[in-house]
C-alpha cells in the first residue's frame, strides 16, 4: 500500500497528534508499506520551532524510512483564536509547493488527512477527485465545536462557516474516523451516515510503557521527592483546553504534604507559572517534557495523574496522554462532565477516579479521600485495559485492513464506471 498523509504534527513532536501520527507511519512502514507525509517543522507543544529546525524551509527528511516533506510556516507567539487562523492558513498556503510535486510525480492508493487544523482536507479531497484514490479523513479533535463551546472563537457567522468546511471535508472524505464513541456520536449529529463513520482510537506500546512498582521510591527521588512523598503529575500540553488553573487552586488547599509536578509546555504555561510564583506555591513544580525512552519512568514516578477537561470539552477531545497512563498501570484522576465517553469510560471499567470539571473543591476532597487508599485494583485494571484495548499492533492492524478494503472497493467502482 502505498499511502500519502497530510497533517500539521508530526514527530520529533513529543506528544498529541504528531506522536500518533508519526509512530502510525512507521508502524506501516515497518509492515512493508510505503508512505510519504507532508507535514510542518515540529514546535508542538512549545508553540515554538524546535531548535533543528530553525530557518529551515521546504525540505524533506527520511525517518525511520517515512519520506518527510516539510514546510515553514507561521507559528504565533500569543495562542488565540485570530493567530490560530493564521497559523493554519499559512501550513496550507506553504504546504501547496509540496503538493504540487506530489501531483506531478506518483499516484498514491490512497490519501489521509489528519484533523485538525481546518485547512487540511482541501488538498487531500482535490487529490481524490483528480486521482480517483480513497481520501480518509481523520478526526482526532472537532476543533469548531471546541472553538464554540470553549469560547474560543465569538463570531457565530465565523463559526458557521468553519463547520460548513468541516462538514464538506466528512461528505467528500470515503471514511471519516474518530478516537472515541462520544466524537463519533458528535460527528453523526452533523448529519455524516453512522455507517460511513469508523473508528481508530489512540494506542500505546505496552512493552515500552509497561510498571516499574518496585522502582517507584527511586524514581521519586531522581525527581527530588521522598520516597513517602504523594506527587500528582500533569503531564502533556498546557493550553486552554484543559483548564489547568485548578490544578494550582487544590495545590494551594492541599499544602506540602502533597506534590504536583506540571510537566509540558504549551500556550498558557507561562501564565501558570506566574500564578504559582505569586501565590508562592512551594508544592509545584514546573519542568519539560521528557523524552520517549525516560516517559516510562516518569509516569511510574508518580501516584496519580491528572487528566483535566474543561467544561463544554465533553466528548470534543479525547485526552492522548491517557493511554499511557493506563499502559504503567497509573491511576488516573479525569475531570470530565457526567455522561461524556471518556467519563463514563473510567467509571464503567473502574481504572480511575473521576470529579467534576474546573471545581478545585471537588479535585481536592477526591485527593483527600484516596490520598492513602490501597491503589493497586486501580493499578491492575488500568493495566490489563491498556493491554486489552489499547495495543498498538493490534489496533494499526485492524486498521490496515480496512484500508486496503477502501482501496479495493474504490479500484473497483473506478473501473465500473469506466466501462
Amino acid at each position: 500500500m502505498r499511502l500519502l498523509v497530510y497533517g500539521i504534527n508530526y514527530l520529533p513532536e513529543l506528544t498529541g497528534i504528531g506522536k500518533y501520527t508519526g509512530e502510525m507511519c512507521e508502524w506501516l512502514v515497518s509492515q512493508g508499506h510505503e508512505v510519504e507525509v507532508i507535514t510542518t517543522v515540529p514546535y508542538y507543544p512549545e508553540w515554538s520551532v524546535h531548535p533543528a529546525y530553525k530557518n529551515k524551509l521546504w525540505h524533506t527528511e527520511n525517518r525511520n524510512g517515512v519520506l518527510i516533506h516539510r514546510t515553514p510556516f507561521y507559528v504565533p507567539q500569543q495562542v488565540t483564536g485570530k493567530t490560530r487562523i493564521l497559523h493554519e492558513l499559512s501550513f496550507g498556503i506553504s504546504s501547496l509547493l509540496h503538493w504540487v510535486k506530489i501531483f506531478a510525480r506518483k499516484k498514491f492508493d490512497l490519501v489521509l488527512a489528519i484533523y485538525p487544523p481546518l485547512p487540511i482536507g482541501l488538498y487531500p479531497v482535490m487529490y481524490r477527485w483528480i486521482r480517483k484514490v480513497p481520501m480518509v479523513f481523520h478526526i482526532q479533535d472537532l476543533q469548531v465545536d471546541a472553538a464554540r463551546d470553549l469560547n474560543i472563537i465569538k463570531n457565530q457567522r465565523l463559526l458557521d462557516q468553519l463547520e460548513r468546511v468541516e462538514k464538506f471535508y466528512c461528505k467528500q472524505a470515503d471514511w471519516v474516523t474518530t478516537i472515541s464513541e462520544g466524537m463519533r456520536e458528535k460527528i453523526s449529529e452533523k448529519g455524516i451516515p453512522e455507517q460511513k463513520i469508523g473508528m481508530f482510537p489512540n494506542w500505546v506500546n505496552t512493552d515500552l510503557m509497561a510498571p516499574m512498582p518496585n522502582k517507584k521510591a527511586a524514581l521519586k527521588q531522581n525527581w527530588g521527592y521522598q520516597p513517602d512523598q504523594k506527587v500528582v503529575l500533569y503531564s502533556g500540553n498546557m493550553g486552554e483546553k484543559q483548564g489547568l488553573e485548578v490544578v494550582l487552586d487544590t495545590a494551594e488547599m492541599m499544602g506540602p504534604t502533597v506534590q504536583f509536578r506540571m510537566v509540558g509546555q504549551g500556550g498558557i504555561r507561562n501564565r501558570l507559572e506566574a500564578i504559582a510564583q505569586k501565590r508562592n506555591l512551594q508544592n509545584v513544580q514546573f519542568s519539560d517534557l521528557v523524552p520517549l525512552e525516560e516517559l516510562p519512568e516518569l509516569l511510574n514516578m508518580a501516584d496519580f495523574h491528572l487528566v483535566l477537561q474543561k467544561k463544554g470539552a465533553t466528548d470534543l477531545v479525547m485526552p492522548s496522554k491517557l493511554t499511557g497512563i493506563l499502559s504503567v498501570g497509573g491511576v488516573p484522576i479525569v475531570t470530565a462532565e457526567k455522561n461524556s465517553s471518556l467519563r463514563t469510560l473510567i467509571e464503567q471499567e473502574q481504572i480511575g477516579l473521576t470529579a467534576d470539571p474546573e471545581d478545585a473543591q471537588a479535585l481536592f476532597h477526591l485527593l483527600q479521600r484516596h490520598l492513602f487508599d490501597d491503589l493497586s485494583p486501580y493499578q491492575k485494571r488500568s493495566r490489563a485495559y491498556a493491554i486489552q484495548e489499547l495495543g498498538q499492533d493490534a489496533i494499526l492492524s485492524a486498521f490496515v485492513a480496512e484500508l486496503e478494503e477502501l482501496i479495493r472497493d474504490k479500484a473497483a467502482n473506478v473501473s465500473y464506471a469506466s466501462y
